[in-house]
């Protein structure tokens, strides 16, 4: 079993996808989507988005990092995969799952789920573009108002070259509501042969479960779930295994936000990094009572000492103090 850790925009970032593949769990990561409108991307658009890639491609926990593209122009899409490549992206994935509107109007995401035979060009274009062994996968809705084109949508991209799919069992319309309809990615798997990974509400243990036993996926991808409780992936890990696994508490959490928001800090201007502290720190208050104290006692605070003192990390430690915690 494969246990990824999904691309989530404005999210994800380099910091969290840092901190959540130290506790364990995750097989791979992918990038915020790299997107690509009016022209091939050069290398600092994707060292940017992708400091890994001067890492080998990986986090600092060791976890591979793919490269995600989003656009509508093959030829684009080709060219920015190669450059991609050579910076050492060790795969190259396709974003036709956004839901985000602004997206969608630039002809991004999930709107091209309407055009199979587009996705079939950009799919073929980007492998023509890319070595041989770098395998290109994609990451699909079931659609963007129906699902009744999935199964054309994941022969289209399987056709045109992708060597594996993630299926987000919602489609644009139905954005992020539960249902995940998780039988639909059973009817995916039955018309392709390549894997695929089942996305989408998956919050705990029993939730994979459930979504093992419905569509018999054997690959998952974790988004929303694996941020607000960050032991998801390695809890799951070992109830495939027959191996009990406790739950993280706050106090093991704590250093992960301690290491997070030292990241922040040195990356990011006194006028951002408070709200990407809060942006984490309020979708834990799904999994931690705790959080939602801390929320609650910073949650209108923007003087970045204080909020250091408030998780117990003094801003002046920077990048230093995030490379000496340990999970």
């Amino acid at each position: 079993m494969q246990i990824a850790l999904a691309p989530m925009e404005g999210l994800v970032d380099d910091i969290l996808r840092d901190v959540l593949t130290r506790v364990g769990g995750v097989d791979w990561c992918v990038t915020e989507f790299v997107r690509v409108s009016d022209r091939a991307l050069q290398a600092s658009a994707f060292q940017r988005l992708a400091p890994e890639l001067a890492r080998g491609s990986q986090t600092r926990a060791g976890t591979p990092l793919r490269v995600q593209l989003l656009g509508s122009d093959p030829v684009l899409l080709g060219e920015s995969a190669a450059v991609a490549a050579q910076l050492g992206a060790p795969v190259i994935d396709l974003n036709f799952g956004c839901p985000a509107k602004t997206v969608n109007r630039s002809r991004g995401g999930a709107v091209l789920l309407d055009e199979p035979e587009l996705l079939h060009s950009i799919v073929s274009a980007v492998r023509r573009h890319t070595p041989a062994h770098i395998p290109v996968t994609a990451k699909m809705r079931l659609g963007y108002a129906s699902p009744h084109g999935a199964l054309d949508c994941a022969r289209a991209l399987v056709d045109g070259g992708a060597e594996q799919l993630v299926v987000h069992a919602r489609t644009k319309l139905d954005g992020y509501k539960p249902p995940a309809h998780w039988e639909w990615i059973a009817k995916v798997q039955d018309a392709v042969a390549v894997p695929v990974y089942a996305n989408g509400e998956i919050w705990s243990v029993d939730d994979w479960r459930r979504c093992r036993e419905v569509c018999g996926a054997r690959d998952i991808m974790l988004g929303r779930g694996l941020v607000s409780r960050p032991d998801l992936a390695r809890q799951i890990a070992a109830a495939k295994k027959g191996q009990a696994c406790e739950p993280m508490t706050w106090a093991e959490l704590l250093p992960l936000l301690q290491c997070f928001w030292a990241q922040a800090l040195n990356k990011l201007s006194p006028r951002y990094a408070p709200g990407r502290i809060k942006q984490w720190l309020a979708m834990l208050t799904r999994s931690y009572p705790e959080a939602v104290v801390l929320f609650d006692a910073l949650r209108r605070e923007t003087d970045c000492d204080r909020i250091g003192r408030l998780i117990g990390v003094e801003p002046t430690n920077g990048l230093e103090t995030a490379e000496a915690i340990s999970i």
